[in-house]
């Protein structure tokens, strides 16, 4: 009995010797990390630097072509505003009723639900809880005049955009997420790295009170700062091509509409507008999210007769057709059961080529497309890179969708080659179309002229030829027919006196996508570059919807001419 009593007792002296090893070995060894720091948190602190946001901005050419050097503009830059909120222990000293109508108060002050704010208001020992981010100084003077302890106001920075709705798809905004203020959409997006910084930290011994011990050794890894940010965006013609775009809207009824200005031989981007747009001063009150997609390049349509300039131009650069080749109009082809004819229904007889894009003649079109062949006409189509991202330099784009150019059906092909089964972006659209304009070569868009380092060093964003699509021969060809359009056909409403500009007009019908077909509803396109020979810009000009006139020709041709004559004006470019 006594040697199962000693045994006994040695086995629990084992047990808990074997406990005693275990949380030792539990405490010095695998959580010897946690308590090093916890000790050094005990005399130590560390303190994150935070780097400021790096500003963006537009040119402003009136400026800098006037007095030959840089000139910008503010797009998007850091300010301070009033911060409103609270620190909910010391609003727990208030009794229950103070609490609820400090409640009441701030609701009808601040906006705010009076349950939200009683939600935050009893978060027991909760050091600090937002109300407002960007208080109304006349809401702060009011909040600070009810003198309650533990309802703060203090100056906080955030991101602030100058000019509000102006340019509001390609600059996106800066939103709040679990990791703190992104950037989202837009140049805010696309070029997040470049604009947050990099954070820093401050590491230092405190005293028993808590305060900084200056004298004594610290470590200092500074805060870096983001890039600033120069666009190609001139602010001037960013502000005239929205104003001519919403009085479009306006007058037409349309649903929206969209506007880029592109330079043909190196792809910046001048400016680019889409209606309606938004505030990204005040993002969190729009309903859509939809609304901060930009439609320049992440919608797609059918963008009808304007694409008879890509059609012709397969045409010219294969030799099948020139400017001077005659066909038969006779108004109206079956094609394999399906109808296709001319958009006014008319028969014109013994046509040239010019006067198919004049007269925008969907038989003309076909007629090229046939001559050209299934496989030729295939392989162009993906030579303008219709079916691949621009690589324009903003978040979000979509590439276009050519799949109907690969059926088996010769009615497919057919109505391609007028702009109908074939979506593409408005992006898209405008390197196509340049590239006529640029001799045959097709350039990548962007709207980023260079970044500026926080060291002072900069880095310039060079042109990109992505391809070499057509012959320069062929280019200028189509280009004097394109001259033609304007002169004598469907673009004279673009014509400007003493300059030679190259358009052509598209009407497209919008797909059903419920019931198959198209709906009565149309889209305005309206696209072309000048001087025509030696072209300093690309203008698109596309309406959604519009209601009064049946083709772009009579509602986007005068908006082009305006556009065109402020253009020739601002930037200096002579007559012919």
């Amino acid at each position: 009995m006594k040697k199962w009593r000693i045994l006994f007792l040695i086995i629990i002296v084992f047990i808990a010797g074997s406990g005693v090893l275990t949380r030792l070995f539990y405490l010095q060894i695998l959580q010897h990390d946690y308590y090093i720091k916890r000790a050094e948190g005990q005399h130590g602190f560390y303190k994150t630097l935070y780097p400021q946001r790096g500003e963006i901005f537009m040119q402003d050419l009136s400026v800098s072509r006037r007095n030959g050097e840089d000139a910008y503009c503010s797009l998007a830059i850091n300010k301070e505003f009033e911060e409103i909120y609270i620190v909910p222990k010391e609003i727990q000293k208030l009794s229950i009723e103070d609490r609820e109508k400090l409640a009441s108060e701030l609701s009808l002050l601040l906006d705010l639900d009076k349950e939200i704010i009683l939600q935050r208001i009893n978060k027991e020992d909760d050091p600090y809880e937002p109300l407002v981010n960007k208080a109304d100084p006349e809401v702060v003077d009011k909040i600070k005049e009810l003198n309650i302890e533990g309802l703060e106001t203090s100056l906080k920075e955030w991101r602030y955009y100058p000019n509000n709705e102006l340019a509001s798809h390609l600059i996106g905004f800066v939103g709040m997420t679990e990791d703190g203020n992104v950037g989202q959409y837009g140049l805010e997006g696309y070029y997040e790295n470049e604009l947050k910084g990099k954070k820093g930290l401050l590491e230092g011994e405190k005293d028993t009170s808590g305060y900084r011990i200056p004298f004594l050794s610290h470590k200092l890894e500074p805060a870096e700062d983001g890039s600033k940010i120069i666009l190609t965006i001139d602010q001037n013609i960013q502000f005239k091509i929205e104003q001519e775009l919403s009085q479009a809207i306006e007058k037409y009824e349309a649903e929206s509409g969209s506007i880029i200005i592109m330079e043909p031989k190196s792809g910046a981007i001048l400016a680019m507008a889409n209606l309606p747009s938004f505030n990204p001063n005040e993002y969190g009150k729009v309903e859509n999210i939809r609304s901060f997609l930009n439609p320049s390049i992440q919608e797609l349509y059918e963008p009808g007769s304007v694409f008879k300039l890509i059609t012709m131009a397969m045409g010219l650069d294969t030799g099948k057709v020139n400017h001077n080749t005659v066909y038969e109009d006779k108004g109206m082809i079956y094609i394999g059961g399906n109808l296709i004819g001319n958009v006014d229904g008319k028969t014109y007889g013994e046509q040239t080529m010019t006067q198919v894009l004049e007269k925008s003649l969907n038989t003309g079109a076909y007629f090229v497309q046939k001559q050209v062949g299934r496989e030729s006409f295939q392989d162009y189509i993906q030579k303008f890179n219709l079916d691949k991202l621009t690589g324009i330099d903003l978040v979000g784009e979509v590439n276009g969708n050519i799949s109907n150019a690969f059926t088996r059906y010769d009615i497919d092909l057919a109505t391609i080659s007028f702009g109908q089964g074939i979506a593409i972006t408005p992006i898209e659209l405008v390197s196509a179309i340049a590239t006529i304009a640029n001799e045959g070569k097709i350039m990548r868009p962007f709207v980023v002229d260079k970044i500026i380092y926080p060291d002072g060093t900069e880095k310039k964003t060079e042109p990109e030829i992505r391809g070499d699509v057509i012959s320069a021969e062929a280019a200028r060809e189509l280009t004097q027919m394109m001259v033609s359009v304007t002169e004598n056909g469907s673009g004279s409403l673009a014509k400007v006196d003493n300059y030679n500009i190259a358009v052509k007009t598209g009407t497209a019908q919008i797909p059903d996508f419920e019931k198959g077909g198209y709906v009565e509803d149309v889209i305005h396109s309206f696209i072309g570059f000048a001087p025509a020979f030696n072209p300093e810009f690309v203008i698109l000009i596309k309406l959604d919807k519009p209601h009064g006139l049946r083709f772009a020709a009579s509602s986007c041709g005068p908006i082009f001419k305006e556009i065109s004559e402020y253009l020739f004006n601002y930037l200096e470019i002579p007559p012919q």
